[in-house]
């Protein structure tokens, strides 16, 4: 606004281009600027209409000349803005064009739906090209080892072999040395409990192949008699796994180099993650205050012994418990019956 009111004094002032101009100016207030031309045509006697946001503006460069500078000067900057903007916005307003034809965006016609072009993919083919490849893989090895090799599965995109504890060996350092396999590492050995197998236990080994970005898994087969021959010579980060199985499961590994637990304490009784090993274990360790230190000790609250082959629940309840039902929901209890006399 400031500014505004500056430019409009500027053009207020003359132009006063030469010294005479500059001398008449001086002594009688007009300069040779200010003549009026010759009118072409008579002046309309109409009044003259300003716009309204020009006439503002004046108005507030003529307050401004008569007013000086300090908190005055402020005010009137203050007061002249607000009817400024005031004046701009209704001028917006009445010169907008309006439009009463404006199309609803909501009603509009939609355009119709097409076909669908997305594919429909049927989940279980899905894998379809990864499975036709894995059988065909499986199929190779089969032929390789066809007398260590029982047979194979596929599931989705894995590739799974069984083969019995006597040919563990031969089918490990073929699925490490061959070119066309090239499984040099091992990722995980683990174990599952089947109680009701003659061979309970199953041992898992998961291999990968950096080479080809290709993983297989290999099972065997174990009891709590037989061994499985341990695969150190050909992995050494089977160490630890084989302990571990052993340490859970309770199977042997011949030809480990130091087959003993890794996870449980010393003395520990028992393989945790037998189906048949209770929940809350055959022992207790705990500190003693007279002893002053830490003790070993007959658990209490043991659970029995579960037996699978009968068909019983596998858990059985710890007592008889207490009747909670109400009176009012409870069958009357018929009488006995009366007892035949014995016949002499």
């Amino acid at each position: 606004m400031l500014l505004s009111a500056r430019r409009l004094c500027h053009l207020r002032q003359p132009n006063l281009q030469s010294s005479r101009d500059r001398d008449n100016f001086a002594w009688t207030g007009k300069s040779s600027l200010d003549e009026e031309p010759p009118l072409l045509s008579p002046p309309s006697t109409s009044p003259v209409v300003l716009h309204p946001q020009l006439s503002v503006i004046m108005a507030s460069a003529r307050s401004l000349m008569r007013l000086g500078s300090g908190r005055s000067l402020a005010t009137a900057v203050r007061s002249s803005r607000t009817f400024t903007t005031t004046a701009l916005k209704a001028t917006q307003a009445s010169t907008a064009p309006i439009s009463e034809d404006v199309p609803n965006m909501r009603q509009a016609q939609r355009p119709p739906p097409g076909p669908l072009r997305a594919p429909v993919v049927n989940p279980a083919d899905k894998y379809q090209d990864k499975a036709d490849s894995l059988h065909k893989y499986g199929q190779y090895i089969m032929s390789c080892l066809p007398k260590h090799v029982q047979q194979f599965s596929v599931w989705k995109d894995e590739l799974c072999i069984y083969v019995p504890p006597s040919g563990l060996i031969p089918t490990m350092t073929f699925l490490k040395y061959h070119t066309a396999a090239e499984y040099t590492q091992i990722s995980d050995i683990t174990g599952v409990d089947f109680p009701t197998r003659d061979q309970r236990f199953e041992v898992v080994y998961n291999m990968l192949s950096v080479r080809y970005n290709s993983r297989i898994r290999v099972k065997t087969y174990a009891d709590e008699a037989s061994p499985v021959p341990s695969v150190t010579g050909l992995f050494e980060g089977a160490l630890w796994y084989e302990r571990e199985v052993y340490d859970m499961f309770g199977v042997f590994f011949t030809g480990h180099p130091d087959l003993r637990r890794i996870m449980t304490d010393y003395g520990f009784d028992g393989h945790p993650l037998r189906k048949d090993f209770p929940l809350t274990g055959y022992t207790e360790l705990r500190y003693c205050e007279e002893k002053k230190r830490i003790v070993i000790e007959p658990l209490e609250l043991t659970q029995a012994f579960r037996n699978f082959e009968g068909g019983t629940a596998a858990w059985e309840p710890v007592s008889a418990g207490t009747d909670r039902t109400p009176e009012s929901f409870k069958l009357p209890t018929p009488k006995p019956e009366p007892k035949e006399e014995e016949k002499k």
